[in-house]
């Protein structure tokens, strides 16, 4: 739990620092997106390749790596001179983000029985969202007293304590609690570079679909849809040659055939796209367009980052009893409403407005958290387990990495439609209208979701036993 929290703060405290970075680096909003873009393809990445790190390296080896990752990039972060080296260390703490971030689920459902999980999901969950609640708060705090650079060393001490918690407590073992290094094979070396070429095009082809010409975004998202078709073919070969002893997939696609995980992805894929796209788009609103200052927006995150701690811990309970598919829905409805309802908020709005609506919208994310991932994996047999974990990540991941950059595609258009840009230091209606727009797409992708949710398995989880 304490380097899941080490790796969600170094995902999102760094949001509320982008308009100083910005103006430090003389940064355009397309460049100044990368930070949170290159942060999120580096995690979405390597996240498939934690079942291979787990069973050739044990879970000790894994996770500290990872740790000793995270905590080098975040000295690099906070010295970097330039625009690049920045950029350079938010990659490392994005691979190393990526490889922790599959592993807590792979525990919980190897060491508590199916009438348990839901409840230690819920408190693993309660601790992990402490992180992203008082992080952009300290963090506001810190850019306004010190700078933006204060905000890389913030994570250093998490990063101390989880390495020193691993020494004591995590077992050397592989899954299974087999020798580490007895199974595994060889990395899947060419999945991993079609894998990180797809998404690279991807994201670079949405992003010049609005700034740049179109032949180039166009030549972009065809390499992405065809290293996406290879991918998948290569996968496929590779696992129907598992069963000869041949080196495994770095995503096996017999989890798929489980219509649970199957439909647990696709909304784990879209509400992605709108969770991190509105992690992005919260503080530069805030920030650029309500004109509130950087411990201001902490403020308004609180209160809201705490009611989430403790609704992932109550509906964690119910998790155990009720349907995924029903606590799913209502979360998803609920994100939908808020970000519905961030755009009745103006400049003459109180706080205690904006409060209300994170607020809303933090409950809704409360009851997605501790359902949606267990409610899929549950479905998959033992040994697919940690695969499962990894590709529902990587999914829900890869969708963040798209909403990061398609909110920033679709905010800078919508800015150009009103004739604002938001190097302008004063706001303005048009400003608000802009932004407004943007969550309005965010609540449509939720209705999306809502839409998948509902094809989730009516089935009952497991009750505790009698």
């Amino acid at each position: 739990m304490v380097g899941t929290m080490a790796s969600i703060m170094s995902a999102t405290i760094v949001n509320v620092a982008v308009p100083d970075m910005s103006r430090h680096f003389t940064l355009g909003q397309d460049r100044a997106q990368w930070v949170s873009s290159g942060f999120m393809i580096a995690m979405t990445v390597s996240m498939l390749t934690t079942p291979w790190l787990l069973a050739r390296h044990g879970y000790r080896r894994t996770y500290s790596g990872s740790m000793w990752l995270l905590l080098i990039g975040s000295i690099i972060g906070g010295l970097a001179g330039d625009f690049t080296l920045l950029l350079a260390a938010r990659v490392m703490e994005g691979l190393a983000a990526g490889i922790v971030q599959p592993i807590p689920a792979i525990i919980i459902l190897r060491a508590f029985g199916p009438h348990e999980q839901g409840r230690a999901g819920g408190i693993f969950g309660m601790g992990v969202v402490l992180a992203p609640a008082i992080g952009p708060s300290v963090g506001g705090l810190l850019v306004d007293w010190f700078g933006w650079r204060s905000i890389f060393f913030m994570v250093i001490p998490f990063c101390l304590a989880s390495l020193w918690l691993a020494r004591r407590f995590v077992p050397t073992t592989a899954p299974g609690n087999i020798p580490a290094g007895r199974t595994g094979g060889k990395l899947d070396w060419p999945g991993l570079l079609l894998a990180s070429v797809g998404t690279l095009c991807l994201l670079n082809g949405l992003v010049q679909l609005h700034a740049g010409p179109t032949r180039e975004s166009t030549l972009l998202l065809i390499g992405a849809v065809a290293a996406l078709i290879a991918f998948i073919a290569r996968q496929k070969r590779l696992g129907h040659t598992l069963a000869q002893g041949a080196d495994p997939p770095l995503m096996n696609l017999a989890i798929f055939r489980q219509r649970e995980f199957a439909m647990g992805s696709i909304v784990a894929f879209i509400y992605g796209t709108a969770l991190f796209g509105s992690t992005y788009l919260l503080p530069v609103y805030m920030q650029l367009g309500l004109q509130l200052s950087a411990s201001h927006v902490g403020t308004v995150l609180l209160p809201a980052g705490l009611v989430l701690a403790i609704t992932i811990l109550l509906v964690g309970r119910l998790a155990d009893r009720h349907p995924t598919r029903r606590l799913v829905s209502v979360g998803l409805a609920l994100l939908a409403a808020s970000f519905l309802l961030m755009g009745t908020v103006g400049l003459k709005d109180g706080l205690w407005v904006l409060m209300a609506w994170a607020i809303l919208g933090r409950i809704g994310l409360g009851f997605i958290l501790p359902s949606l991932n267990s409610g899929s994996l549950r479905s998959l047999p033992k040994e697919l387990i940690p695969q499962g974990s990894s590709a529902i990540n990587f999914l829900r991941t890869l969708g963040g990495a798209v909403g990061v950059s398609v909110c920033g595609i679709v905010l800078e258009w919508r800015l150009a439609v009103h004739g604002d840009v938001l190097s302008n230091p004063i706001s303005s209606a048009a400003r608000l209208a802009a932004f407004n727009e943007s969550f309005a797409m965010l609540a449509a992708l939720c209705a999306l979701a809502l839409a998948a949710a509902w094809k989730l398995s009516p089935d009952r989880p497991a009750n505790r036993p009698s």
